[in-house]
């Protein structure tokens, strides 16, 4: 016998809800406390951000990296090989740019400039200029 998907839910089946959407990364509260470059996290953090000013270790001119276009917050996203990921801007819809620093040595960079229609620019760590912001962080992936 085959169930009706469209009948009420088995008896003790916890029915699914829709969550709260995620808090854009921009609007999340900035940690108060500062962070050194070993503690920088490998991945997303989803209840708090990092801006630059909080790196103890970040290069002079990480926390301009969006002052062409008007953003005065610089927020770190997360790692990618050897590589510390920052960005300027929204991750979608609006100006961006990202800067990638090299855990191990921060005069060592990369930007990806991204623009409201999602075309982009910026020189990868393979010595190529790249189109697309995946291509860009594949590059720096393998580097």
């Amino acid at each position: 016998m085959t169930r009706d998907v469209r009948a009420a839910p088995l008896r003790g089946a916890r029915r699914a809800t829709m969550s709260a959407m995620p808090v854009p990364a921009e609007q999340r509260p900035a940690t108060d406390r500062d962070w050194h470059t070993d503690e920088l996290p490998a991945t997303p953090q989803r209840d708090f951000l990092i801006p630059a000013e909080r790196w103890i270790e970040a290069p002079d001119d990480l926390a301009s990296l969006g002052s062409d276009f008007g953003v005065r917050l610089v927020a770190y996203k997360r790692r990618i090989g050897r590589f510390l990921l920052w960005r300027a801007g929204p991750a979608a819809g609006a100006d961006a740019r990202y800067a990638a620093v090299a855990a191990d040595a921060p005069t060592e960079q990369y930007r990806f400039r991204l623009r409201p229609d999602g075309t982009g620019e910026g020189a990868g760590p393979d010595g190529r200029a790249h189109a697309r912001f995946r291509a860009w962080k594949e590059s720096l992936r393998d580097a």
